[in-house]
């Protein structure tokens, strides 16, 4: 969930122009493999036995949560700490871009490739908590409750999210990132609800495996539709008022792909759902994604903007083969992380790390809290050396940070937690 520095370098973008020459029976080929995966989830959501319309028991208890899903998004809050503890505490031995196989290290390109799962698999439960939540409420409801949820947390982004990257009140450039991007995507899908949900999963599919097929479309600076297309497809800078300019660091329309398809299998988490049957329904999602992921990759034509390419080293190669488009996110970047997520699902659902579940359990809280938790121990450290920065010697350094403020933040989450399952508060459920 990163803000800056991740423009694609030239020396990886080489083979770029190859992509878009490739015949047009190898582009409906990779389509077609694409398809036939994520279309699973719209396939195996609507069987006879779980249908909307027949569903009548409780996802779960009410009040109780799902612990899978907690630890999963947990694991996410993890890897987001790492990577945000690499913004802050590793500017100085930066590169332009952390997955530019021309400069960086493997050390700094696979910590900032454990944080692609983080965005993906997060906005992906996003939809699927929202099928719990209006699982007991008339849909009216759920889309009201999406329309305040995704406006909160766009209003979030613009304060108090941004100012905990900047702290200052009139920053030149306002960051459009992962909250910003959610809340677009839940009052998206506050319309969608209303649609059968075989629709909600085909319209997931279309977007996840079609989108790519915007990627020649591009706006100048100035034209008229830039800054719609700056905010749905293309990553870009919009002018907002003299000396301000916003960066679309998530142009949200994958992201409305990504948690149609969460909100599709919601069903599968229902209490009447035999969670031996939902662990194979996921394990049948995960090959097919990760299954999908490698035969598009391989073919290396469509599915994302920058090619691979064969490197001196395997483990260059490898690098290379794993290098996909994460802004806005390519077909390749949600095969391969939507594919981890759900078999990270599958693994957990008897039993997922407890600890991580805690982190999970209140996830927005502890979003807002490590990035101003970061912030200040940067400048406490900073203060103490006298440099004017704080940064780490090495990437090694990186983890013991995230390490070593992990178990504070822990402790704080818990404690809010515990705090929200208690109150009554009609508040607390946006937090």
């Amino acid at each position: 969930m990163r803000r800056r520095r991740t423009q694609q370098s030239t020396a990886t973008r080489l083979t770029l122009s190859l992509q878009y020459n490739i015949a047009g029976q190898r582009r409906n080929q990779t389509v077609s493999t694409a398809t036939a995966a994520t279309s699973s989830i719209a396939t195996s959501a609507t069987s006879p036995a779980e249908r909307d319309d027949v569903v009548s028991a409780p996802p779960v208890r009410r009040g109780a949560r799902i612990e899978s899903i907690d630890g999963l998004r947990g694991l996410v809050m993890l890897l987001m700490l790492v990577d945000h503890t690499r913004e802050f505490f590793y500017y100085g031995h930066q590169v332009a871009d952390p997955m530019d196989l021309t400069t960086t290290s493997p050390g700094l390109f696979f910590t900032r490739l454990a944080a692609h799962l983080c965005a993906p698999v997060f906005v992906a439960l996003t939809g699927l908590a929202a099928w719990l939540y209006g699982a007991r409420k008339p849909v009216m409801a759920t889309s009201a409750f999406l329309v305040k949820r995704g406006a909160f947390l766009i209003a979030l982004e613009l304060t108090i999210v941004g100012f905990a990257w900047s702290f200052t009140l009139s920053p030149a450039t306002v960051f459009l990132q992962v909250i910003w991007a959610i809340g677009w995507s839940m009052l998206a899908l506050a319309a969608l609800v209303h649609l059968p949900r075989i629709w909600i999963a085909a319209i997931g599919v279309t977007i996840v495996v079609g989108h790519n097929l915007l990627d020649p479309i591009t706006f100048a600076v100035g034209e008229p539709g830039h800054a719609i297309w700056a905010v749905l497809h293309d990553r870009g800078f919009v002018d907002l008022w003299e000396g301000t300019r916003a960066r679309t660091s998530y142009p949200v329309l994958p992201w409305i792909g990504a948690i149609a398809l969460g909100y599709a299998i919601g069903p599968w988490f229902a209490a009447a759902t035999a969670p031996t049957t939902r662990v194979r329904r996921l394990w049948t999602v995960a090959v097919g994604l990760l299954a999908a992921f490698c035969v598009v990759r391989g073919l290396n034509g469509y599915g994302d903007p920058t090619a691979w390419i064969g490197g001196p080293t395997p483990s260059l190669t490898a690098m290379s083969f794993l290098n996909v488009t994460k802004y806005p996110p390519s077909l390749d970047f949600l095969l391969l992380t939507l594919g981890i997520g759900s078999a990270l699902l599958a693994l957990w659902d008897s039993r997922s790390p407890r600890w991580l579940a805690v982190l999970g359990s209140a996830p927005l809280f502890f979003y807002i809290l490590h990035l101003y938790v970061l912030h200040i121990v940067q400048i406490a450290a900073g203060a103490v050396t006298g440099a004017a920065g704080a940064d780490v010697p090495s990437v090694g350094w990186i983890w013991l940070i995230a390490a070593a403020v992990l178990g504070p933040l822990w402790l704080a989450t818990r404690s809010f937690a515990t705090m929200k399952r208690k109150s009554d508060r009609w508040w607390m459920r946006y937090l």
